[in-house]
């Protein structure tokens, strides 16, 4: 059984799971991450130092996270160009539909892979 797997399991107990929750165990994402892709969903084209403030965390923490969510499809970096010359990284979370399609399709494939076992159960 995969961590994945695991996770939706755990899910499974929960009377009415969180948003966030359910973003952690469908994506293997971590509580501090989860909490900053809803930070950026609140406040897209924030910079990593917006994030850190907001969240009251710092900056390398958020840039962790913020890796993390990035690699996992969630968010999108851009690149901005400053007056004065050099540039800052924005940040956009993927707008929430697309997250609940993901998280639907994903939860429905773990559904199909467990009614399949279920089938196979006497054999």
């Amino acid at each position: 059984m995969t961590d994945g797997e695991r996770d939706l399991e755990a899910l499974m107990l929960v009377d009415e799971p969180e948003f966030e929750r359910v973003l952690e165990c469908v994506f293997g994402v971590q509580p501090h991450e989860s909490r900053t892709y809803t930070a950026l969903s609140k406040a897209p084209g924030s910079t990593t130092a917006e994030l850190a403030t907001d969240l009251d965390r710092d900056r390398s923490s958020v840039s962790r996270s913020l890796g993390t969510l990035e690699e996992k499809a969630l968010v999108e970096r851009t690149q901005r160009l400053l007056d004065g010359g050099g540039y800052v990284y924005q940040y956009t979370a993927l707008p929430l539909p697309e997250t609940k399609s993901r998280m639907h399709r994903a939860v429905d494939e773990w559904s199909e892979q467990v009614h399949e076992r279920i089938e196979e159960f006497g054999e």
